[in-house]
């Protein structure tokens, strides 16, 4: 068998492995059969009329900006990755240091993402002003400079080296390169899941330990109750940009710790507080993290055997501007094609992910057993996040991570029907 054809073959195998993990692990089925079928979602989820007009018009005024960076960015991608101007820049940008291949990925890796970074930042600038009229943005703009510039930085340095090495491993095993390409793929996602909490996090926000009450113990006998104790409570300067409420869980093991926005503190009882956190921790208790990052590491391993199949298809190489897959000014073009297959795949994560979370959200009702909690907090982070309750079927479809607010409140419904509370 060529390599080409090993390549797709082996990309068609790990493609079928994560269909099989998908299937397999997403939580489909969350409640038993309800008499009368689930409850219909409120369109307005219930809140006020004043609310929903408010989330209406701040999603309809950062809609059309969303969508226009997303083409504007994968049209840049797509002019200078399928191209000779995109490999040209690369070589261009290397010349003041010699020229190396080196050079030319680190380099031609920076300057591709900077230009479709400067491209979309007028948008950006659009939807920040937008986030402050509605009191969502508490960022200073010099803030929100340093946040860009961090973004790109940490972007850079993180793609950089992973095209660094993919370039290296095409020029050392030229025949099979995407074979140990995609197992360093797997191991790099594996491997990021694990420092993302100790390298990207502080990177943004700094955190102090919540102070002894009972808020803290509460949490932490909330944590012991669900059998994942954490090593601590932290809080995360989250108002420094921002007014929405969050919380999260992070870390594996001993490092694992509950964070709260500083906006929870002041703005939510502990009831809420607590049932937000009991969610958190139902994707520790479901080895959710673990999960995604087995499938991130499948997706990630086909995607490179499926790459290994594409830029062996000279066409598309001399339509780059590009003498081989080990020349690196096939930047641009390895840019171009992970923009595109991240897009291909993002629904397909955003459907997974939103039958985890409403698993989560089952598992925050079974372990508080405080429907009443549950709904408030639903409702207060719906107005507060500026939240739509009921967006368009087909944008929820693509973009949507989480269920809707009003699929929220609706489930917790059926929970309280399902327990013989209704």
């Amino acid at each position: 068998m060529s390599a080409r054809r090993a390549a797709l073959v082996a990309a068609v195998v790990l493609g079928a492995a994560f269909v099989l993990v998908v299937v397999l692990r997403t939580p489909w089925t969350l409640l038993p059969d309800l008499p009368g079928g689930t409850t219909r979602p409120d369109p307005t989820a219930g809140l006020p009329a004043e609310v929903v007009r408010r989330a209406e018009s701040f999603a309809g005024a950062l809609r059309p900006a969303s969508l226009a960076a997303l083409v504007l960015s994968l049209a840049v991608s797509a002019v200078l990755g399928l191209t000779p101007l995109g490999a040209r820049l690369v070589r261009a940008v290397a010349r003041p240091l010699g020229g190396g291949w080196v050079w030319q990925v680190l380099l031609g890796t920076l300057a591709i993402l900077a230009i479709g970074r400067l491209v979309t930042l007028p948008i950006a600038v659009y939807g920040e002003i937008v986030r402050h009229r509605y009191q969502l943005s508490t960022r200073s703009w010099p803030l929100w400079l340093r946040d860009v510039g961090v973004s790109l930085a940490i972007d850079a340095a993180l793609t950089g080296a992973g095209l660094l090495l993919l370039v290296w491993l095409i020029r050392r095993v030229p025949r099979w390169w995407w074979a140990w390409a995609a197992g360093a793929a797997a191991a790099l996602v594996v491997v990021g899941s694990f420092l993302y909490p100790v390298v990207i996090e502080p990177a943004f926000n700094s955190f102090q330990p919540l102070p002894a009450g009972q808020l803290r113990t509460d949490l932490l006998e909330l944590a012991e109750e669900n059998g994942t104790p954490v090593d601590d409570v932290l809080v995360s300067d989250a108002s420094r940009r921002t007014t929405a409420l969050n919380a999260y869980v992070s870390g594996f093991g001993s490092t694992r710790r509950i964070v709260l926005y500083d906006t929870l503190l002041d703005r939510l009882p502990d009831d809420e507080i607590e049932s937000i956190v009991a969610h958190e921790l139902g994707h520790v208790s479901d080895d959710d993290v673990l999960t995604g990052t087995l499938m991130g590491a499948l997706g990630a391993a086909g995607a490179v055997a499926l790459l290994g199949w594409l830029l062996s298809w000279t066409p598309l190489l001399r339509r780059a501007g590009v003498d081989s897959p080990g020349d690196p000014r096939v930047v641009p073009l390895l840019l171009f094609l992970i923009a595109v297959g991240t897009l291909v795949a993002t629904p397909v994560q955003n459907l997974v992910s939103r039958q985890v979370e409403a698993r989560a959200d089952l598992h925050a009702l079974d372990l508080t057993g405080d429907a009443a909690a549950f709904t408030a907090m639903q409702e207060r982070l719906a107005a507060t996040n500026i939240s739509d309750p009921d967006p368009p079927a087909a944008w929820h479809w693509f973009f949507g991570s989480h269920p809707t607010t009003a699929q929220r409140l609706a489930f917790a419904e059926d929970w309280l029907r399902a327990e013989g509370r209704r």
